[in-house]
C-alpha cells in the first residue's frame, strides 16, 4: 500500500491531475494589516521529522532557525514547502507543532507554499495534516495575501502553474495588480533557475523543470510591463542562490534544515559559496526598496554562529528609474 501512495505521489508530482477531496475551486484572498515599513521572513525545506533521525534533516539548524526567526519578530513568515519530510505522516507534523510553538506564542502567522515532500503518500491525509495547521488559506492550495504595499502570490508547483485553475488565478492577479503595489512576492516551491542539477555529482540536488521555466519566462516579460517589482521565493534545491534575469530576481531558499545539497556554482551566479548554506532570508520592506538578507547558520561546538554572507537592495522600477537618471547628472 505505501508503494501505492508513493507511486500515486509520483504522478502529482509529474503534472498528472487526480482528483482528491481537496481539489481546488477558489484561491483565498487575504490581507495582512500592517503599515510600512514592515519585515518578513521567507525560506523553506524544514523537513520536520523525528529529531532523533538525522538523516533526512538537521534538527539543531531547525530549532536554532526557528528561534532566531522568533527574535526578527516578523509580521509573518514565509515557508516555500517541504515543511515536514512526508506529509501523511501526523508524527512528522506533530513534530512541527512542538519545534514552532514559539511562533503560535507571539502570533506570527505563517504562509506557507505546498512542497513535494508535503504530499507524501496518502494524498487526502496529506493535505489534511496540512490544512489543519494552516486555517487562514481555508484548504486553498494556491492564494494571495495582501500586504500594505505589497502584494504575496503563493503557488502550488505541483499542479501547473500556468494551466488549468490555478493559471487561470494567476494570469488574473496579474492583469489586475492594484495601482498602489510596489513589490509581488511569488512563492512556490520548484525553482525556475538553480545551478543544481539532479545528476547529483555534487552531493545531491535538483535540475528546474520546464514548468517553472515556462513560468519564469512569463513573469519576465510581464515584468517589462509592469510598475511593481517582481520577486521570487522558491526551495526544494537545499542551499541558497540568488539570480537575476528579465529583472525579476529569483531566490532559492531552502536551507531551512533539511540534507544539503551542494552546488557547482556557474559563473553568473550572484552567489559563489559552493558549501552548506543553512539559513533565512529577512525580507524588509520600504516604499520604494525591498532589502533581502541572507542569515547563515553553522552550529560550533553546540552553539549557533551567525552571519550574513548575502544581501541586496531592489527598487521598484520607477524609483530605481529615477535613481539611474539622478546618478547619470
Amino acid at each position: 500500500m505505501r508503494s501505492l501512495n508513493r507511486l500515486f505521489f509520483a504522478l502529482i508530482a509529474g503534472g498528472i491531475s487526480l482528483v482528491s477531496a481537496y481539489a481546488q475551486s477558489q484561491a483565498v484572498a487575504l490581507d495582512l494589516k500592517t503599515p510600512v515599513p514592515f519585515r518578513f521572513v521567507a525560506f523553506g525545506d524544514t523537513r520536520f521529522h523525528d529529531p532523533a533521525d538525522t538523516k533526512p534533516a538537521n534538527p539543531e539548524i531547525r530549532h536554532a532557525l526557528v528561534a532566531a526567526i522568533a527574535q526578527e519578530n516578523p509580521v509573518f513568515i514565509s515557508i516555500g514547502g517541504d515543511i515536514v519530510l512526508d506529509g501523511d505522516n501526523a508524527k512528522d507534523w506533530q513534530v512541527w507543532d512542538a519545534e514552532t510553538s514559539l511562533w503560535r506564542e507571539r502570533k506570527i502567522p505563517v504562509y506557507p507554499a505546498i512542497g513535494n515532500h508535503d504530499l507524501h503518500g496518502n494524498l487526502d491525509n496529506a493535505l489534511a495534516n496540512y490544512f489543519q495547521r494552516f486555517p487562514d488559506i481555508r484548504k486553498s492550495r494556491f492564494y494571495s495575501t495582501r500586504i500594505a504595499n505589497s502584494l504575496m502570490l503563493v503557488l502550488d508547483s505541483n499542479l501547473d502553474e500556468l494551466t488549468g485553475p490555478q493559471g487561470a488565478w494567476l494570469a488574473a492577479q496579474l492583469d489586475h495588480l492594484p495601482p498602489d503595489v510596489d513589490f509581488v512576492f511569488f512563492v512556490f516551491h520548484h525553482p525556475p533557475y538553480t545551478s543544481s542539477s539532479d545528476e547529483k555529482i555534487f552531493g545531491g540536488g535538483h535540475s528546474a523543470r520546464p514548468t517553472e521555466q515556462a513560468l519564469a519566462k512569463m513573469l519576465e516579460e510581464r515584468q517589462q510591463r509592469a510598475r511593481a517589482r517582481f520577486i521570487v521565493f522558491s526551495g526544494h534545491v537545499h542551499n541558497y542562490e540568488r539570480h537575476e534575469h528579465g529583472g525579476v530576481t529569483y531566490f532559492v531558499t531552502g536551507g531551512g534544515g533539511a540534507r544539503p545539497y551542494l552546488i557547482s556554482r556557474a559563473p553568473d551566479d550572484l552567489y559563489k559559496d559552493m558549501g552548506i548554506n543553512y539559513h533565512y532570508l529577512l525580507v524588509e520592506v520600504d516604499h520604494t526598496a525591498v532589502k533581502i538578507t541572507m542569515h547563515k547558520v553553522e552550529i560550533k561546538d553546540g552553539s549557533p554562529i551567525w552571519s550574513t554572507p548575502d544581501s541586496v537592495t531592489l527598487r521598484v522600477p520607477a524609483a530605481a528609474a529615477k535613481a539611474a537618471a539622478g546618478k547619470a547628472q
